[in-house]
């Protein structure tokens, strides 16, 4: 089912479910009064702190109260002044003052505490108790041996105590017992806590992860406890909307005097209100068989041999704690069993007419969610109304889309536990492994919640914003892997990237990984992008970008296959850390290459299949921050460039389409036809569909095809964003529908708001920049080739903090053009001052060809080299984009290759002229590493550079295509951060 048709219930609103404020009354401490003898029964088996432990162990509970024992009134006054007590347990033999006695005086000044009277049964001290003044006993109960009935009577107190908020205000569930035999409630209770407890442990699986999990405990269903009618009257009355079901004796007190069919009345006041509520009624005399019968409610018999398994049946079936079973309502023979919501939506469409409409109208459905702590979804269907004229198959479709919605709702902001057991498409985000995510996936799990935190994404009419589904390897499996194959020498070592990727591929992953990925590819059934999550990537104030490898899988429909090509994949992204890229940027911000760790991020690509390539409609990087506003843009609005196809063509340095959020219309490289066809993209990346397109290589593109404009013509993906330059008429008609030369413009979109990208933009800039407090740059793929009918989608990739060169890092300085300088630029970024640079590599402009760049970098990195070991910083120059993987537009360096560099010149040629960078890795990364950079274009008026001198200098080293100049005496480069502006001044000049 696609993602569209998953999400085609999206106005359906599910509250999420506070369960971080179920249970906040707890008991903590608990006083023990009683002689060393009853202690010491009470402890047969074992301290009683044990006991109550080891019991709350088994039953996945936590916070076990801590018992403090004494024997006497005289401690028992003294540990209450000295304790913090939440509940007394006190048992007939107290030394100086009998139990009742004491109890009084406790109430009297702690009338907050409950006060239990906890005593062996026998018909003696049934009488004794019967002539006790009781009124400062909140509990009586007989100890039949058994260490559950202390935890009984701790959860029936704190159910008590919170019942008025996490039943009346929450929705938690609750089961009314009406019995006043201390006996029988002695034992019903610690059995009905412990199929309740079983039945939560169940239910715990529809948490996502174990924090989740836990939270879930707190959702079961309450037991409230009434020992009169009109306690049993007062808690229906109040609590009847959350109510399960009622087990009520026959005969108790009503009005202050024994009523022998007390309990017949409440099952007929009952059942007149609310003819489908659970209802049994237990009694020592048989001849109340026929009366239950005639009411329609359940009965038992106290005296039966089967009384407490007979009660764990009706737990089971009517109150719905165990599995969901549809019936045949003529035979009741099972039609279809479901254990968990994920089973009840793959049976849902299954499930015969007449058996769903039967279930349906007595609200089992609900009651079976809500029992599960499933608390919204449950209020959504119970708000569904049946009459004759539904169409039951309709409601078949309805129940299944809610509940595929809400499965998917829930996950949003959630990291899930990978289990290759439960995992499906409705699982958004999930992790295998327990370590750190790693940075890139830090700030995708980071993007799931800001979309289910802010309304404001939900608001745009046709459009899903959302993340791709995504698995993240945890750090930990990546550690596993160094040291079970015994790599880290190997990668410290001075070994070629290819020979560390050579036997980083040969090494083993984990057997259990492989059935992982396994059962994620027969879910997703789309090509994944294997990416690099290390520890360090995307973290504040030094974040790497595109430092280390992504590589691209193919889909095949043999999910072995596949699996193998992910596991060979994600040993290649390994391998990345150790290439010589990766240490010499780890060199560089002064981190050690041993101390990084990888995670991966395993995630399905967006986009579409056109025959053999993949992509698609479009990719972007926005940024919160734009270094190089044109009027009337401001700094603070943000800057996004797009572009058709694979978002690697941005990143790398590729062409792309340049607009402001806040003035979408007025695109620069759209100002005449001349500018549209010398400035906008001229090609796109797309992924090789060809199974056997990927291999392990060092080249992480191996498999991305470069693609002409007219494939994407042909495919229909320029729809939206295209527009045709018609060479006759020497004009340009927006829209694909005529004859002519395609250019990428985005015109339906920018122009004619075709789809909402410029407020997209806006507001998730603007969120992202609020939420980490500081400018971010957010990747992002956009999908519209959808079904007819289907919304958009907006796929959010990645977030990152951007470090802005910007901001004064010391005395605000102020700049201008002088003859003592050599250099001026309006269009700089960096902040202060920079003294220690005697050494400047240029490129040669006489005779430049960008056809040539490709050769520059050899000769480069080779001079980099030489001048990172005499530790010499220096000033780079040259024309075009730095670091452009496109080597028409600049010099495709790494950031390796010239990471001695102090600061950067970009230069325009007559010829040549290339927007500044912006949006790509290496940008980010330069102005993270406080690298100073300038733009300067003489030829547009735009700065100075005085080549003549630079000429002039005597050559250190000299190739084909660069040279190397000592000035002798450091130059000294400031920078105006807030202005842009940068100056450098000729040697003892100032």
């Amino acid at each position: 089912m696609s993602l569209e048709t998953k999400y085609h219930n999206e106005k359906t609103q599910f509250e999420d479910t506070a369960f971080e404020r179920l249970m906040q009354k707890r008991i903590h401490k608990v006083l023990l009064i009683c002689s060393s003898y009853d202690a010491f029964m009470l402890e047969e088996d074992g301290r009683i702190d044990e006991q109550i432990f080891n019991e709350y162990v088994a039953l996945n509970l936590r916070h076990p109260p801590m018992f403090i024992q004494v024997s006497s009134a005289e401690a028992a006054f003294r540990a209450i002044e000295e304790n913090q007590i939440d509940l007394v347990i006190t048992m007939l033999s107290v030394g100086g003052m009998d139990p009742f006695s004491l109890s009084k005086v406790i109430k009297e000044s702690h009338p907050d505490i409950p006060i239990v009277v906890l005593t062996p049964f026998s018909r003696e001290v049934s009488l004794k108790l019967s002539k006790e003044d009781t009124s400062a006993i909140d509990y009586i109960f007989c100890w039949l041996g058994n260490a559950d009935l202390l935890l009984a009577i701790i959860k029936v107190i704190e159910d008590g105590m919170n019942a008025p908020t996490d039943v009346s205000e929450i929705g938690v569930q609750s089961i009314l017992l009406v019995e006043d035999s201390v006996r029988f409630y002695s034992s019903y209770l610690p059995l009905i806590y412990k199929t309740l407890f079983q039945q939560s442990r169940k239910f715990m699986t529809e948490g996502l992860n174990e924090h989740q999990r836990m939270m879930r405990m707190r959702g079961r269903p309450k037991i409230l406890l009434a020992r009169t009618y009109e306690e049993a009257v007062e808690l229906y009355n109040k609590y009847s909307n959350n109510i399960l079901g009622i087990i009520s004796d026959v005969s108790f007190n009503r009005k202050g005097t024994k009523d022998s069919t007390a309990g017949i009345r409440l099952a007929r006041r009952v059942k007149k209100e609310n003819p489908f509520m659970p209802f049994l009624l237990q009694s020592s005399d048989l001849k109340f068989m026929a009366v239950a019968k005639e009411i329609k409610v359940g009965f038992i018999h106290k005296h039966s041999k089967l009384l407490l398994q007979e009660l764990r049946d009706f737990l089971t079936t009517y109150l719905a704690f165990g599995d969901f079973v549809f019936i045949d309502p003529d035979t009741g023979e099972e039609i279809a069993r479901v254990s968990n919501l994920q089973e009840l939506q793959e049976n849902m469409l299954k499930i015969p007419n007449k058996s769903l409409l039967y279930h349906f109208k007595r609200d089992h459905i609900s009651k079976w969610l809500t029992a599960r702590a499933l608390f919204s979804i449950a209020s959504v269907i119970k708000e569904i109304k049946v009459t004759a004229d539904t169409e039951i198959e309709q409601l078949k479709c309805e129940l299944y889309n809610i509940i595929a919605h809400f499965r998917m709702y829930k996950g949003r902001g959630v990291i899930a536990t990978f289990d290759e057991n439960t995992y499906d498409e409705y699982v958004n985000f999930s992790r295998i492994g327990e370590g750190s995510l790693g940075g890139k996936a830090r700030g995708l799990a980071f993007l799931s919640t800001l979309i289910k935190k802010y309304p404001v994404f939900k608001s745009f009419d046709d459009v899903i914003i959302t993340i791709p589904r995504t698995v993240v390897l945890g750090v930990d499996i990546f550690e596993n892997f160094m040291e079970s194959n015994n790599l880290y020498p190997l990668g410290l070592s001075d070994a070629s990237d290819e020979e560390i990727l050579r036997q980083f591929v040969a090494a083993p992953l984990p057997e259990d990984l492989y059935t992982k990925l396994e059962k994620f590819c027969n879910v997703i059934k789309k090509p994944i992008a294997v990416r690099s999550s290390s520890m360090l990537e995307d973290s504040h104030h030094q974040p790497f970008a595109g430092i280390y490898s992504t590589y691209m899988v193919p889909y095949t429909s043999d999910a072995h296959r596949m699996a193998s090509q992910l596991g060979d994949a994600i040993k290649c992204v390994y391998a990345s850390v150790y290439f010589k890229s990766g240490k010499a940027y780890m060199s560089s911000t002064l981190n050690l290459i041993d101390e990084e760790r990888m995670g991966i991020v395993l995630q399905e690509i967006v986009g579409q299949a056109h025959e053999n390539r993949f992509y698609p409609t479009f990719s972007g990087v926005g940024r919160s921050s734009n270094f190089y506003p044109i009027p009337p843009e401001k700094s603070e609005e943000g800057i996004v460039n797009v572009a058709l196809g694979l978002g690697k063509y941005i990143v790398e340095g590729g062409v792309s389409l340049r607009f402001s959020p806040e003035y979408p219309t007025k695109v620069m490289q759209l100002s005449n036809p001349d500018m549209m066809l010398r400035e906008t993209q001229k090609c796109f990346y797309a992924l090789d569909l060809d199974i056997n397109s990927f291999t392990p290589s060092v080249d992480d593109g191996i498999n991305i095809r470069t693609l002409d404009l007219r494939q994407a013509l042909a495919d229909g993906s320029l729809k939206w964003i295209g527009s045709m330059f018609d060479l006759q008429n020497q004009v340009v008609r927006d829209g694909t529908f005529f004859e002519g030369y395609p250019i990428v413009t985005f015109a339906s979109i920018l122009k004619y708001d075709a789809f909402p990208l410029a407020n997209i933009m806006k507001e998730i800039l603007k969120v992202g920049q609020i939420e980490m407090n500081q400018p971010v740059e957010i990747e992002f793929a956009v999908d519209l080739q959808t079904p007819p009918g289907s919304p958009s989608v907006f796929y959010l990739l990645q977030i990152r903090p951007i470090v802005d060169s910007r901001v004064s890092l010391g005395p605000n300085i102020k700049v201008k053009d002088s003859e003592k300088a050599f250099i001026y630029s309006e269009a700089a970024l960096g902040n202060g001052i920079i003294s220690d640079i005697k050494d400047i590599v240029y490129i040669k402009t006489e005779n430049f060809k960008p056809s040539n760049n490709p050769k520059i970098v050899t000769e480069i990195e080779k001079l980099n080299d030489l001048l990172q070991a005499e530790n010499k910083p220096y000033l780079l120059i040259g024309p075009g984009r730095w670091g452009s993987q496109d080597p028409w537009l600049g010099v495709p360096v790494k950031w390796g290759q010239i990471a001695g560099t102090r600061a950067i010149v970009e230069i325009g040629l007559e010829n040549y002229s290339v927007d500044p960078s912006q949006g790509t890795h290496f940008f980010q990364n330069l102005t993270s590493l406080r690298v100073a950079y300038l733009y300067i274009n003489m030829h547009l008026n735009k700065g100075k550079l005085n080549f003549q001198w630079l000429d002039s200098l005597e050559a250190r080293h000299e190739t084909e295509h660069i040279r190397h100049v000592d000035t002798k005496e450091p130059l000294l480069l400031q920078i105006d951060g807030r202005d842009g502006k940068a100056v450098m001044y000729y040697p003892g000049e100032q």
